[in-house]
């Protein structure tokens, strides 16, 4: 029901058609017929003597605030609330990279970004350049952040950059980050504490040379910047003590989704980092607690861990799917195939939505969230809210839709009870009633190319639709060749099809993917349209969700991980295959 909807007198004959003439209704109507011609106010005068003053008074602009944030070692997800409040207020914010662009989300409309990338040379003169950046950013900005990947006060220059503000007379706040030292061991399943292991020491390899004969034999160490010299270190360990046979983990894009693991030990790892050919700096533990790592590890074992899959979606529905994906480990990278316009007559819309407030319909039928959001956009064109659906009914065609519809404050009178597609809505929506049922007419707003389904099976229940574009499905241009040979050639792992559009526009812009990746659809037409293009499918979601088809996807990669390791094979990617293999289709 929705919360503003009309009564039904007490014999039983509905009388919503005479409550759709009240002064809401009038009014909303007038609104509509008067919108696009409303007048503009001419701009009212400033008083000479008001303005005049005004140019007389110097304002002082008082020296800016910075605030430093650590924003961890690399998951966006590990920014404390307190650093993404922070960010919402900032006038100015001070980044190193593009590995910082994921928070600049949180900043508001028209913040200033300053690039500290620049600054070259050892690092007491890239500190030195980045701190005369801040203090120069704060003395033009009220409000400046300075983002720090990591803990801004554990080995990072945020203490030198402080101490920089506070000999100009800047204030600062610092607000803590993860930092490194705990974060990628505990995302490679490594405890750097346990019982009878409590001693953790951390040494920085960067610039300095180390005296390793002080150290433990039996501690943890945690060493950074030491893949340069991880040779004369490991050497020099040995010498000092350390057993060769002593557990060693190398991290590498730690808490990424990109995040790689090589266990070896002290006497090996120099050469099992070799074999592996990581390049990029690690995060390297050494010490017993390690060997935890094989029934601790959660991160490199979520079932799409380092997957990269395709997403061919609208742009401005990819985010829900994309960021489900990332929580099972993968890497999803967005195509869009379809680009969502208005229809090209507007006015079958404008008629339409004259009728809504006017009472000439029974029923609204809502098949999509961007028929919903086409309809809102017209509302607010012509200044109309919720109140234009007192009487209606509203059908939704599944929870997605719903969702949309709640933005409204209201509930949807009819979600289909089984499938949540066209024909389950059908399924479920009562024949048309002439004594319960004074008005027979539907408005239904959807796309160009909807199928036919609902507008057949709401005639042969008696039903008269107005069957309206309400916006147009164009197709997108071709992604970059990059990607169109990644897709043809089957490196990406998956790809997602959330509706059958999809299938045919990707194909259409890109060519058929390999027939090794894996094909995941989010329902049975979806199905039936892949399957006459040629491709396999997978897996399909158990209801058409983004959500539903990301786990459903997630399935069948930890079936396919369990399958491999009961054969005793190891744990492979689909874009891993061996050359020239392809999987039937």
């Amino acid at each position: 029901m929705t919360p503003a909807r009309g009564t039904t007198g007490s014999s039983g004959t509905s009388t919503r058609g005479i409550q759709r003439t009240s002064r809401t209704r009038a009014k909303a109507t007038a609104d509509v017929s008067s919108a696009k011609t409303a007048a503009t106010k001419a701009p009212q005068k400033v008083p000479a003597k008001i303005a005049a003053s005004t140019t007389t008074v110097k304002q002082v602009r008082p020296l800016g605030h910075v605030t430093f944030v650590g924003v961890g070692p690399g998951d966006p997800a590990l920014l404390t609330l307190a650093g993404r409040d922070v960010l919402a207020n900032a006038d100015a914010v001070v980044v190193e990279g593009p590995e910082h662009d994921a928070f600049l989300a949180y900043c508001k409309p028209g913040v200033e970004i300053v690039d500290g990338s620049g600054a070259e040379g050892s690092r007491a003169l890239r500190v030195a350049a980045r701190a005369r950046l801040v203090v120069k950013t704060a003395k033009a900005s009220a409000n400046v952040v300075r983002l720090l990947t990591g803990d801004p006060f554990t080995f990072s220059s945020g203490a030198e950059e402080a101490a920089a503000c506070r000999k100009a007379g800047i204030g600062f706040n610092v607000v803590p980050g993860v930092s490194e030292v705990s974060a990628v061991p505990t995302y490679a399943g490594i405890p750097l504490t346990m019982k009878g292991d409590r001693e953790v020491t951390v040494l920085d390899l960067a610039e300095s040379k180390l005296d390793f004969t002080r150290l433990h034999p039996k501690q943890t160490l945690v060493l950074l910047n030491a893949v340069d010299v991880l040779k004369e270190t490991t050497t020099a360990l040995i010498e000092a003590g350390f057993d060769a046979g002593t557990p060693v983990a190398a991290t590498v894009g730690g808490t990424t989704t990109a995040q790689t693991s090589v266990v070896g030990t002290l006497g090996t790892i120099v050469a099992d980092l070799r074999a592996a050919k990581l390049t990029g700096e690690a995060v390297i533990v050494v010490g017993a607690v390690v060997e935890q790592r094989e029934s601790l590890s959660w991160f490199e074992t979520k079932p799409l861990f380092g997957w990269r899959i395709l997403v061919p979606r609208t742009k401005d529905q990819a985010g829900p799917l994309m960021d489900r994906l990332r929580r099972y480990g993968a890497m999803p990278e967005e195509v869009p195939t379809i680009s969502v316009e208005p229809p090209r007559n507007p006015q079958q819309m404008d008629k339409a939505i004259r009728g809504l407030v006017e009472g000439r319909y029974e029923w609204v039928a809502f098949t999509s969230v961007n028929a919903v959001k086409a309809v809102r956009e017209k509302f607010d064109e012509y200044g109309l809210d919720a109140r234009a659906f007192s009487g209606l009914k509203i059908a939704a065609v599944g929870e997605k839709t719903a969702e949309a519809i709640g933005a409204w404050g209201i509930r949807p009178d009819l979600l289909p009870s089984g499938e949540q597609s066209a024909a389950g809505l059908v399924e479920d929506w009562p024949p048309f009633d002439e004594v319960l049922d004074p008005i027979n007419r539907v408005f239904l707003p959807r796309a160009d190319i909807a199928t036919e389904t609902l507008v057949a099976g709401l005639t042969d229940l008696g039903w008269e639709v107005d069957d309206v574009t309400a916006y147009r499905t164009v197709r997108a241009a071709p992604p970059p060749a990059p990607t169109r040979e990644a897709i043809k050639s089957g490196k990406f792992d998956a790809v997602v099809f959330t509706s059958s559009s999809t299938v045919r526009n990707l194909v259409g812009i890109a060519g058929k993917p390999h027939a090794s990746t894996v094909i995941a659809v989010i329902g049975p037409a979806t199905l039936k349209t892949a399957e006459e293009h040629g491709l396999r499918v997978d897996a399909m979601a158990e209801s058409p969700s983004a959500e539903e088809l990301a786990d459903a996807l997630a399935r069948f990669g930890a079936e396919r991980r369990d399958t491999m390791i009961e054969a005793g094979e190891p744990v492979t990617r689909p874009s891993e295959r061996r050359s020239g293999s392809r999987r039937k289709s």
